[in-house]
């Protein structure tokens, strides 16, 4: 089967909810002060010096290292990621970025943007569902099991491998596409990610990297932050 050559994803920089939900956690409120959609969540200062300094460690790389292709999430905090990105190596001549919807973050339907703790105090009913369910099978009101963001990463992939068979396609989207990725092309279940993530979390812009060995993707970094300062 023909396959990209070598398929990177990006987690976005931190952005601004990535902030206020570990300050909420921290104070142990139930409130955080954003408004809004998920969706327009832009990055953080912080966030916004990740992604330059991932710009920078691309632009050092050699060639054979570069995206021939970009899909980017359509969500803020993942198209500013690529643009920092990509202001920083426009001297690589690297290919302007594609948006496609499949790469978007886990919906959470009616419970989008909220904390742990806000679930429990406004949807207690929610709140005792998902503990019995568990976090990758738990469907909230309007959103998605993990196997809903599986099944349109599984999608976005097979679109890839035949519209950029022996192309190097880089993916800038969100820690949710990533997990859904190692399940879908390693047969990970997700109790044995859970495993993973509890020592080895997706930070924001790491890279977990693919390279096609015999027609199959084969992981040889996870998560990886080589551009850290």
């Amino acid at each position: 089967m023909d396959t990209v050559a070598e398929l990177t994803i990006v987690r976005h920089g931190q952005s601004v909810a990535n902030v206020a939900f570990a300050e909420a956690h921290a104070r142990g409120v139930a409130t955080h002060g954003l408004t809004g959609r998920d969706a327009d969540i832009p990055l953080s200062p912080s966030g916004r010096r990740q992604a330059t300094r991932l710009g920078r460690w691309l632009a050092a790389q050699p060639a054979d290292r570069h995206p021939d292709h970009v899909v980017c999430s359509p969500y803020r905090r993942a198209r500013q990621t690529w643009a920092r990105v990509a202001d920083t190596t426009a001297t690589l001549g690297v290919t302007p970025v594609d948006l496609d919807g499949r790469l978007v973050d886990r919906l959470m339907g009616e419970l989008e943007l909220l904390t742990p703790l806000m679930i429990a105090e406004r949807f207690p009913a929610e709140a005792a569902r998902l503990a019995t369910d568990g976090p990758y099978a738990y469907r909230p009101p309007g959103g998605e099991t993990f196997d809903d963001v599986a099944a349109r990463v599984r999608a976005t992939l097979a679109d890839l491998h035949r519209r950029h068979a022996g192309r190097r396609v880089w993916l800038v989207a969100h820690d949710a596409v990533v997990v859904a990725a190692r399940h879908v092309l390693e047969g990970l279940s997700f109790a044995d990610l859970d495993a993973i993530l509890a020592t080895t979390p997706v930070a924001n812009t790491s890279l977990t990297r693919y390279v096609a060995t015999h027609g199959r993707l084969d992981l040889v970094e996870f998560a990886a932050v080589p551009h850290a300062p």
